[in-house]
């Protein structure tokens, strides 16, 4: 079993409590209200053609969806694809939900005017391969934006019994991210790959809607970031 099986078995093992995370009814509107304004800002105008990477249960997707993108969502977990897929199945204009790797999405060159993620950059292994292959999916001045915070800046041996498991030593040496101290070193694997405009955003409203209601269990409250590039 490769780092990269193991991660997809966490969060397939994760992805219910995940997703139910992800839609605690006392912040739901609050959330949505505050994410749309997010990536409506992060993003031109629609209708475009939209890479969600790593999507999880596919909160940002049907975000996107709902701004009026065109969206392909991929993820490598079958369980987090399986939440996805089951919002999908009552919702209008869904997104399409694929099985696929944030590190190599494979589509045609040029296929898309905006690669989005969250949460995803810390768990990605090989950072540079990833954003190279982004650039490939990328029509001319197209766009990159993640959303991310340094979640693990004192190591990742203080989560819970089947995180610190899953993501042992073995798994850690192949995720440059994840143990970042700071949003610069998500920055730097950027731009280092050759994205341009390069710049990190405080998501200042994010961070008091979690004041307000609470983050999920082991986490803290802490500082996210949109990071935006451009081809």
């Amino acid at each position: 079993m490769t780092a990269q099986d193991r991660i997809n078995d966490y969060w397939t093992v994760r992805a219910p409590s995940y997703d139910a995370d992800q839609h605690r009814p006392e912040r739901l509107s609050d959330d949505n209200l505050a994410w749309a304004e997010v990536w409506s800002q992060a993003l031109p105008p629609a209708p475009l053609d939209v890479l969600d990477v790593g999507t999880g249960s596919g909160q940002v997707a049907f975000t996107l969806a709902g701004l009026g993108h065109r969206v392909t969502a991929v993820d490598l977990s079958e369980g987090m694809l399986g939440q996805a897929r089951k919002h999908a199945a009552t919702a209008t204009g869904a997104p399409d939900f694929q099985l696929g790797d944030a590190v190599a999405p494979d589509f045609p060159p040029g296929s898309f005017d905006a690669i989005v993620g969250r949460y995803v950059m810390w768990t990605l292994r090989n950072p540079a391969e990833a954003v190279a292959n982004w650039i490939e999916l990328l029509r001319p001045g197209g766009l990159v934006a993640m959303v991310d915070s340094t979640w693990f800046p004192n190591g990742l041996d203080t989560g819970a019994e089947l995180f610190t498991a899953s993501y042992d030593d073995e798994v850690r040496a192949v995720l440059p991210l994840a143990a970042a101290k700071s949003i610069d070193e998500t920055v730097l694997a950027l731009a280092d790959a050759g994205l341009r405009e390069v710049s990190a955003t405080p998501l200042t409203t994010i961070y008091d809607l979690d004041r307000r209601h609470g983050v999920s269990p082991g986490h803290e409250v802490q500082m996210q970031f949109l990071i935006t590039a451009r081809v």
